[in-house]
């Protein structure tokens, strides 16, 4: 159970609080255990640095947690901190990898940034820190993992098929 002094150091929850780019954890109680942890916000805007016009996207973390786990309002008020920032879609993709894996220090870690179309077209960069493991002891994948596996393995039998045949 959650006990008191995994609130030490929290500062943003129950408090009234604006954009910060402090993330803030509470220690995981069972690190022994390989556990995927997913936040998703679909309110995500910041602004374009070169035209300034708004990005929105639908921001997707997943992670397995090691001693630390982040606390979700912080998280919020971190992604609300980049709302008026100008930034590169990719560039804030790995931004978000870097920061999270400096807080958490996580077994895992993957981000994707999921933008609108703009301009006609839609861009989805995904980042990844570590690797996940052993998926069968995993409810899920990364949405795509799993089809791009199948690409993969699909791409390589067809490859090796034609040179066999060749």
């Amino acid at each position: 159970m959650t006990e008191n002094s995994d609130l030490e150091g929290l500062t943003l929850l129950g408090s009234k609080a604006g954009p910060s780019k402090r993330l803030e954890t509470f220690p995981n109680h069972h690190p022994e255990r390989r556990y995927v942890v997913r936040l998703e916000s679909d309110e995500f805007t910041c602004i374009c640095p070169a035209t300034e016009q708004p990005d929105f996207a639908t921001i997707t973390v997943e992670y397995i947690p090691n001693k630390k786990i982040v606390e979700s309002k912080s998280f919020k008020l971190y992604l609300w901190s980049y709302r008026n920032e100008g930034v590169f879609q990719e560039h804030l993709t790995n931004t978000i990898l870097d920061d999270l894996v400096e807080v958490l220090q996580p077994h895992w870690c993957w981000v994707r940034g999921a933008f609108n179309v703009r301009g006609g077209i839609a861009i989805t960069v995904e980042a990844e820190h570590g690797t996940r493991g052993d998926s069968t002891l995993l409810e899920g994948e990364p949405p795509e993992a799993a089809s791009r596996t199948e690409t993969r393995s699909s791409s390589s039998a067809n490859a090796s098929a034609a040179s066999t045949n060749n």
